[in-house]
């Protein structure tokens, strides 16, 4: 079973400093799937993905992509094998234009010969980018960064997209048409994703299965479906 699994992670731990903040994670992503990792603000998601994109290392677990051994690996050698994080905040080049920020994403040699093609489906995704081209990244309107950013790690052709809190700030309709496009992608190429969010609602409605983060422990996992009707999810994080 494990070789359908893009990404396992198995007894995930980290520290920062003598302080550990993640504990014994496990937890699995299968290609063309969406999981959510789902929680209070500071209770370990970030820290979690950062740690799967190589930005940080683990003090203990292991990290699997395609059944390879990546924990302690640098982010290069994630983004070697297909994992990319779009990171909370955006962190764009403000100073480069739309373009030059897309551009910025095309890494690996392939993702360089394709680059043409992709930034069509780009902006087939998001036309507004298109007419946005040739103005700097900084001047464009939280939603605008907000799909330059998951439009320079779709440049990269992942395999699996981590998205750190892509709602955070940003209206709900501007959203609704990132996610829309991610289940579409997912269903269309095979590309896993992450989705780290506060928005509990909205991101298990995304995705086919997820994951409660407290604490820095998994609490509750399943199906999307099953979370959304659990009762201990509903009361601590959906108002019920």
């Amino acid at each position: 079973m494990a070789e359908q699994h893009f990404l396992e992670v198995t007894d995930l731990e980290v520290k920062y400093g003598d302080i550990q903040v993640i504990w014994k994670e496990s937890f699995y992503v299968k290609r063309g799937e969406i999981i959510a990792i789902v929680g209070s603000n500071g209770m370990g998601k970030s820290t979690t993905v950062a740690a799967c994109s190589g930005l940080i290392s683990p003090c203990g677990g292991s990290i699997k992509i395609n059944g390879k051994e990546m924990a302690g690996q640098n982010t290069r050698s994630y983004i070697d094998e297909g994992v990319i994080l779009v990171p909370e905040g955006r962190q764009l080049f403000p100073e480069m234009t739309v373009l030059e920020n897309l551009e910025m994403g095309c890494c690996s040699k392939e993702a360089k010969i394709r680059k043409k093609q992709t930034l069509e489906r780009v902006y087939s995704w998001f036309p507004i980018l298109r007419e946005r081209s040739k103005q700097l990244a900084g001047s464009l309107s939280g939603g605008e960064q907000q799909m330059v950013a998951f439009s320079r790690g779709m440049m990269q052709l992942p395999k699996l997209l981590i998205m750190d809190e892509p709602s955070l700030g940003l209206a709900p309709n501007i959203v609704d048409n990132i996610f829309v496009i991610s289940k579409k992608i997912t269903q269309e190429t095979g590309l896993a994703i992450i989705l780290v969010e506060q928005d509990v609602r909205k991101a298990l409605k995304l995705a086919d299965r997820g994951y409660v983060i407290e604490n820095g422990r998994i609490t509750i996992e399943g199906t999307a479906e099953n979370l959304l009707n659990d009762p201990e999810v509903k009361k601590a994080y959906l108002g019920f």
